[in-house]
């Protein structure tokens, strides 16, 4: 009577069995008598390493593409709160998605011997200082809480116990170093007066030593310059960058975990970094291979939210998270967001991934044609934009280099079509068609940017004081369409 249940207990231990054996088969790793080969210890962890520093190089990039923005202007001058550099956004500066509309005051701070006050006067000023983390710090100007009126703001260093001074708007910085930009807009084309206004801001220490001097503002449109990691990312130099920062400013407990992985690797605050020919091999690769995933992720993006309009296939938000300047999702950091967004570009906030009315811009990725093919150097494409815009401001097209996430750079030197400048004669009409392609079409040339053969392209639409069409669906911009 009990050789049914034997038999049928003998069956599911085969069946284990089996299943055990199938899976055991199919693994790169091998086990005996339950402990691994000697070649398994050697390959799991090689392949566990690889995997932390894949995961590390990606949540990390945001720190090393702001120390390249950092080194990119130590090159200029003395800084750190001593010289201010100004500029006109061109092709022959390299910067991840930067914009020809307004000009540019890059303001490298350094927080270690106490906090810096900024006072910005009345006017059409954007600011926004980020740490050496890319985290936000506090908004400035139209988007900020003085909202264009004027006022007095203070950067406070990480675990700072001194008093803060009434009547300042407070933000307080996660590092030591702290990069502000402050942009001026051109109103009515006046790029002059944009220029000038940067100029009235005044920064100086909270409390300012013996022999200080107020700062020097250096221009260097005409310069040509790469503040991005660029040469760095996908080497042994993006690590070394890293263990620097990590070495150099506080650690931020809610980091700890992710610093766990950086150890593994031998990047530990306090300790030399010096990875054998072995680690050494599995950083360089996983740089690589990390980077390699983040342009997946930027240009062949998969999640649904990416879509603006369902009925156009060129556009895409810019930005995944629209809650709040730090890519927090209800419950959980939106690591796919924040990593989109830093490959691409520079400086979060939240007045930046603002979807409603009355933000200070709005910015949306175009990379593909009418097709769904991706844009291609060596063809003709318009774009017809209806009028009017839903910008209060005004708006522009930039077109991108994909390799270095930068404004694209051709003889042409230039790469923005904008309301206030270029198509300003336009404004009255009930559509605008812009050209982008390797030759300008006839009678189009106030109208075209030049692309080059052999690469691809990609363009952000900003809108500059966006209205609620921007956002209802009530208006759209068209699709990129070929033309002969």
């Amino acid at each position: 009577m009990k050789t049914k249940p034997i038999l049928a207990a003998a069956l599911v231990c085969a069946l284990v069995s089996t299943t055990v054996h199938a899976q055991t088969a199919e693994s790169p790793y091998k086990f005996e008598r339950g402990y691994p080969t000697a070649a398994t210890v050697q390959k799991a962890y090689d392949d566990a390493d690889l995997n932390r520093a894949i995961q590390a190089y990606r949540f990390f990039f945001p720190p090393v593409s702001m120390a390249g923005l950092f080194s990119g202007f130590e090159k200029h001058g003395p800084i750190d709160n001593k010289t201010f550099f100004v500029f006109e956004g061109k092709p022959n500066q390299v910067l991840f998605t930067p914009n020809s509309d307004t000009p540019y005051a890059c303001l490298p701070l350094d927080l270690r011997n106490g906090p810096i006050t900024v006072e910005l006067p009345p006017g059409p000023l954007l600011g926004v200082a980020n740490d050496l983390n890319f985290r936000w710090v506090i908004d400035m100007g139209l988007p900020g809480p003085d909202a264009g009126k004027g006022g007095k703001h203070i950067i406070l260093p990480p675990d700072y116990k001194g008093e803060v001074p009434a009547g300042y708007y407070t933000g307080t910085s996660t590092t030591y170093k702290v990069f502000l930009i402050i942009r001026s807009l051109p109103l009515g084309g006046d790029l002059k007066a944009a220029l000038a206004r940067i100029e009235t801001v005044k920064i100086q220490p909270l409390n300012p030593p013996a022999g200080w001097t107020p700062p020097t503002w250096t221009s260097v449109t005409e310069r040509s310059f790469d503040a991005t990691p660029l040469a760095w990312e996908t080497n042994l130099k993006f690590w070394e960058e890293l263990h620097r920062i990590i070495d150099t400013e506080p650690a931020d407990p809610q980091f700890r975990n992710n610093y766990g992985e950086l150890a593994v690797l031998g990047i530990i605050k306090g300790k030399p970094f010096a990875p054998d020919a072995r680690m050494k091999g599995i950083l360089e690769k996983a740089a690589k291979l990390a980077n390699a995933q983040m342009r997946v992720q930027s240009y062949a993006d998969r999640r649904p939210d990416r879509v603006v309009w369902k009925d156009r296939q060129s556009w895409e938000w810019a930005t995944l998270r629209p809650e709040n300047g730090f890519f927090d999702a209800p419950t959980y950091v939106d690591l796919d967001a924040r990593e989109k967004w830093f490959f691409q570009a520079t400086f979060e906030s939240p007045a930046m991934f603002r979807r409603k009315a009355g933000g200070g811009s709005l910015y949306w990725f175009g990379g593909r044609d009418k097709t769904g093919a991706y844009l291609d150097g060596g063809q003709t494409y318009k774009l017809t934009v209806p009028q009017p815009v839903p910008a209060k401001l005004f708006w522009s097209v930039t077109v991108y280099d994909p390799d270095t996430r930068s404004e694209i750079v051709t003889d042409q030197a230039k790469a923005a079509l904008r309301s206030l400048f270029e198509v300003k004669d336009k404004a009255a009409e009930s559509s605008v068609d812009l050209y982008f392609g390797p030759n300008v079409p006839a009678a189009k040339e106030g109208q075209w940017i030049k692309t080059i053969p052999g690469k691809g392209w990609f363009v952000y639409l900003r809108l500059y004081g966006p209205e609620d069409p921007a956002f209802d669906g009530s208006w759209k911009p068209g699709d990129f369409e070929k033309v002969k």
